[in-house]
């Protein structure tokens, strides 16, 4: 993978609705060549998905609850529980991670009855799970998989753009 290919990635990670020659425009590219980087960056798993970015509220689904959770058990219940959790359209991520608990989930729900059931089901009633804590989302202040995959400028946190930009210019 190259700088170029990096550019188009942090161009399109952002907007997958973006035209191939809006794209060429910017790394100095055909669009054809473009859509042949895109389609190798596919093949090759650099981009692994192509989803929709749906909005809960709108859907009826507005509470976003952030589970920390320490497992009980052997390793292979471990296991049980990564499969449990990746059946359960509620839960939008699971990590298993290092520290004083072992997963951290992101879980959606319709209400907090209904996310009350989810934690009674598979948090409470279950055997894989020592216990847990429940951290209601107030405020979605960023949310997005975006990775930084630009070199030099383009991955600058915004801050710095705006702070390098010429006076009277848009960063």
């Amino acid at each position: 993978m190259d700088r170029i290919d990096r550019k188009i990635l942090a161009l399109y990670q952002n907007d997958t609705r973006r035209i191939a020659q809006s794209i060429g425009a910017e790394v100095g590219l055909s669009a054809a060549a473009v859509q042949r980087r895109l389609k190798r960056l596919r093949r090759t798993g650099a981009i692994a998905a192509e989803v929709a970015l749906l909005d809960g509220k709108a859907l009826g689904v507005p509470i976003t609850c952030v589970v920390t959770l320490s497992a009980a058990g052997a390793p292979s219940q471990l296991d049980r529980f990564k499969r449990q959790m990746r059946g359960q359209p509620q839960v939008q991520q699971c990590y298993h991670v290092t520290g004083s608990t072992d997963f951290i989930l992101v879980v959606t729900a319709t209400s907090m009855e209904a996310y009350g059931e989810f934690a009674r089901t598979w948090f409470e009633a279950g055997q894989n799970v020592a216990r847990y804590e429940t951290h209601v989302v107030l405020d979605r202040v960023k949310v997005g998989l975006s990775l930084p995959v630009a070199d030099g400028a383009a991955s600058l946190p915004s801050r710095a753009k705006a702070a390098r930009a010429p006076a009277g210019s848009r960063a």
